[in-house]
């Protein structure tokens, strides 16, 4: 119990006493206020009032009060430091942890890989660790141990924000100042270059380190997923060893160690405690609760699935999901996120190659007792589960997985093929480049080409990286449609240079939903993240809207949300779609729709068909020049919005291009004057992109 001081102890005593005497001066003044039975309650609770402060306990000494807790009313006490990295490293001996800002999951894979790697240079790293999970507070810390070592692998998501799990931290340590003396680090960024804000949260991050007072052990990398980021990062990577090793003074001694994270059980468990798909709780999916969220997705039930393409070899689904009994909510603008199901047929082939029944139960357990990462994806659940919702099977395996392929290869040629590509040689380097990546192949690829590698299949499932949800840009409006989300997408197939057919795992997968009369309804795990890419405030405010192809999706959520307004009698300005596709009669998205809006006096449609006469292509980027002055009076004049939806690479650079060139033209001002002037639009948010690459 926390003790009373005895100036207030006093002071509640004398006013106990004095409310009962007032009482019974009261009482005697006023016969029938107070009866004789009140008067003697009130002086017993005063007088029990000053036996409590003063007399009880007195005969018993009194245990020091707790320093710095009160007691809470809890059934059971929480775990004391149980996301403090401090205390695990100490009671560990670890002197190196891994930090990582992760949206897909490459930037978790680096760090584990560092992890591992550390231990061949005779030095012990915290596995990699989530500063979501963290007390991030404790960085300060870190100098305490001896030779202490801090790493980030950092990647930037978005139009340079941070990543989910690190957006916490990266508030924190752009508003705090925290003194980091003593705390040395590294840095590895990861980021795309056909993004404006390419590598942001890598540059932030070294650079706020250093302010702060930590010491840079290396200089910090830069990942480009647009090139080739697994060279990037073994670039890096090889510069950092000897860079640590020089740093502390230790001298270079490689040893050789297991690099395996996990151990494997087949536990025997009943079917109802395998995990069948949940994210993150065992039969989350039989028992829905909500909130929903990236841990707790909702089913959401398909109720409506169509063809929008009229003709051609290609595809592209409007499909509407259900979403009046979750409680979730959405703006136009925001993202829908799906996870995916593989390929039933590519699952089944890891079975046929490797030998094994894919029905068997596993658990793969991590052997650092201190990772708060017990098992790389939700335990005990099937092979088959694991390789169909847990597992990315199609993507193009990086180095390390080549090394490790290896030692399980029994053929001397294949053998020496899979340790060149795993090498930092550059004929190495180019084998990897050509053999993996050009020519597409994906470790079920390499199993299928390279016959005398047989891997374990618990192996295969801890080299291969989580498979992750896909966003789609919602292409609905909740004014409209509050209770449903639409998804615009195309499916997503094409032929290697190997002659293989790849087919999108998240589209191939939403084909496969469409429903039919026949059939139990189709139900797809969804969660929704909040975008920055919305409409303005005012409906007056006029807007144009830049979206070829399926960069359209979010423009027809803009539509039907300023339609409505205007439909409810409320005044709206311009409101301008530039839309391009290849053929009118093919492939154009929302013909129907856009016409009504067209019909209805709201909007004003410019269309570039880039396939529909042969000696002629025409883009959207011609369609924005010949209407330079529009766009500028838009912008320059009536304090427009401007908003791009659609692929990164070319035709949103473009487009940002095209719109300085407009305002340098019609605003008369210089190449400079007109790059301020939008990256000014871009900072008020009047110039938003939503674009991928």
């Amino acid at each position: 119990m926390d003790k009373v001081a005895p100036g207030a102890a006093g002071e509640a005593a004398s006013a106990m006493a004095a409310a009962a005497q007032a009482a019974a001066e009261a009482a005697a003044a006023n016969g029938p206020m107070f009866g004789v039975l009140d008067i003697v309650l009130l002086a017993g609770m005063a007088g029990f009032g000053i036996y409590w402060v003063y007399f009880r306990g007195s005969s018993k000494a009194q245990p020091p009060p707790s320093k710095g807790y009160t007691m809470q009313p809890t059934l059971i006490a929480p775990k004391a430091n149980e996301n403090s990295f401090i205390t695990k490293m100490k009671a560990s001996g670890k002197n190196i942890v891994v930090f990582y800002g992760s949206q897909t999951g490459t930037a978790e894979e680096f760090a584990l890989r560092l992890v591992k790697e550390a231990a061949r240079y005779g030095m012990k790293a915290l596995y990699p660790a989530d500063p979501e999970e963290c007390e991030m507070e404790e960085l300060s810390k870190l100098s305490e141990i001896n030779n202490s070592l801090v790493i980030f692998c950092m990647a930037t998501y978005g139009e340079g924000d941070p990543t989910d799990n690190a957006s916490a931290f990266y508030e924190w340590l752009k508003t705090e100042e925290p003194d980091l003396t003593g705390v040395n680090y590294a840095v590895f960024g990861l980021g795309n270059k056909t993004y404006e804000h390419f590598n942001s949260m890598g540059k932030f991050f070294d650079k706020r380190l250093e302010e702060l007072g930590a010491t840079r052990v290396v200089e910090a990398g830069v990942g480009d997923d647009d090139g080739n980021m697994e060279e990037d990062f073994l670039t890096w990577k090889d510069s950092l060893w000897p860079a640590v090793l020089d740093f502390f003074g230790l001298e270079m001694n490689l040893q050789e160690i297991s690099m395996r994270q996990y151990r494997l059980e087949t536990p025997d468990v009943p079917s109802e405690k395998l995990f069948t798909g949940e994210i993150a709780r065992l039969r989350a999916y039989q028992t829905q609760r909500p909130p929903f969220d990236a841990k707790n997705p909702f089913l959401a039930q398909v109720t409506a699935w169509r063809e929008l393409h009229k003709g051609g070899e290609r595809s592209c689904m409007h499909i509407e999901l259900d979403i009046s009994n979750s409680k979730l909510r959405y703006d136009a603008g925001d993202h829908v996120a799906v996870y995916p199901v593989n390929d039933p047929v590519l699952v089944n082939r890891f079975g046929e190659l490797l030998s094994v029944d894919l029905d068997t139960p596993i658990s793969l357990i991590n052997i650092d007792d201190q990772s708060t990462k017990k098992h790389p994806f939700p335990c005990p659940c099937t092979y088959r589960t694991a390789l169909s919702h847990y597992l990315d099977i199609t993507s193009n395996p990086r180095t390390h997985v080549l090394k490790e392929l290896a030692e399980h290869t029994a053929n001397f040629e294949e053998k020496q093929k899979l340790l060149m590509m795993a090498s930092s040689s550059l004929e190495g380097k180019e084998l990897y480049q050509q053999w993996v990546l050009q020519d597409n192949r994906s470790l079920l690829h390499i199993l299928e080409d390279l016959p005398s590698c047989k891997p374990s299949l618990d192996l295969v499932c801890e080299l291969l990286t989580r498979l992750q949800s896909r966003y789609y840009s919602i292409s609905s409006s909740s004014k409209l449609h509050p209770e449903s989300v639409h998804i615009t997408a195309v499916l997503l197939k094409y032929t290697t240079p190997t002659g293989r057919i790849n087919k999108g795992v998240a589209t191939t997968w939403l084909a496969s939903k469409k429903p039919e009369s026949d059939q139990t309804t189709h139900q797809i795990p969804i969660f929704i993240r909040k975008s920055q890419f919305r409409l303005p405030a005012r409906h007056q405010t006029p807007v144009i809207m830049i979206g070829p192809g399926t960069g359209v999706a979010p423009f027809r959520g803009f539509v039907q949300e300023r339609l409505k307004a205007k439909n409810d009698g409320k005044p709206v300005g311009d409101t301008v779609l530039f839309f391009g596709c290849r053929k009118k009669n093919e492939d154009f998205l929302y013909e129907e729709e856009f016409q009504e809006s067209i019909n209805e006096g709201l909007l004003t449609l410019h269309t570039a068909f880039s396939r529909e006469e042969p000696d002629k292509k025409v883009y959207v980027t011609h369609l924005l020049k010949e209407h330079g002055e529009y766009i500028w009076r838009i912008l320059g004049e009536e304090n427009g919005h401007l908003y791009v939806c659609g692929d990164a690479r070319n035709m949103a650079r473009d487009v940002h291009d095209i719109i300085i060139e407009i305002c340098s033209k019609y605003g008369q001002m210089s190449a400079s004057e007109a790059q301020a002037f939008v990256k000014k639009l871009e900072t008020q948010r009047r110039y938003s992109a939503d674009v991928w690459s």
